[in-house]
């Protein structure tokens, strides 16, 4: 285990080490976003310096604890990235893309209950999955697996995969996607226990149907 770092050699500053979403390039490289100070850094590897993609105005508007939790990029090495929380709970979510050096904010995930997104990836089938997460208090946490075609249009043929009751796992916030020996998609996901005594980390796999 190592702290990351920012630009230099120095560890980030703990106001801005709020790391979230991880997604692992074709090339090995790697991004994260992150909270507090919404942004994505991008990593040629784990343990070196970091690359500071550029931020859009719309990063800094988003709410510090709610913002830049899911972080995907497809085979294309096009990254997908929305927060936790639209302005208002009758929003849908807005999805940024980074292409060719710059952010588009031109497509949205259609919101459903309570469920919040925590964790994104896209498979290898080209879908992108959509790991949503609902806090029932005392029930404890339930979880919800989405997947949507893309297009230049947008999200699209939304499909409900997984949803759990209350209770089942504990705090699930990221996911990824892929085949195991036999061809079968599985969803590999991870809980975060927030350094509680009252929560664990935990690992699930779901088979999912094609």
């Amino acid at each position: 285990m190592t702290l990351l770092k920012g630009n230099n050699e120095a560890p980030l500053q703990k106001a801005r080490a709020d790391s979230e979403g991880l997604a692992l390039d074709q090339d090995g490289s790697i991004f994260v976003s992150f909270e507090g100070v919404a942004r994505v850094l991008h990593y040629s590897a784990l343990g070196g310096m970091a690359e500071n993609l550029p931020t859009p105005k719309d990063f800094k508007s988003l709410q510090r604890n709610a913002s830049l939790e899911a972080l995907a990029v497809d085979q294309e090495g096009v990254l997908f990235t929305l927060p936790e929380r639209s302005s208002r709970d009758d929003l849908s979510f807005p999805v940024y893309r980074f292409e060719n050096g710059r952010w588009e904010n031109k497509l949205r995930i259609p919101r459903s209950a309570s469920y919040l997104p925590v964790g994104a990836d896209v498979g290898p089938d080209g879908r992108f999955y959509l790991l949503e997460r609902d806090f029932r208090g005392l029930a404890g946490f339930a979880s919800r697996l989405r997947r949507f075609t893309v297009t230049p249009e947008g999200f699209g043929r939304e499909q409900i995969l997984i949803e759990t009751p209350p209770g089942l796992h504990d705090n699930l916030e990221s996911v990824s996607i892929w085949r195991n020996q036999t061809g079968h998609l599985i969803a590999t996901m991870i809980s975060d226990d927030n350094f509680s005594v009252f929560q664990k980390t935990e690992i699930v796999e779901y088979q999912l149907p094609d």
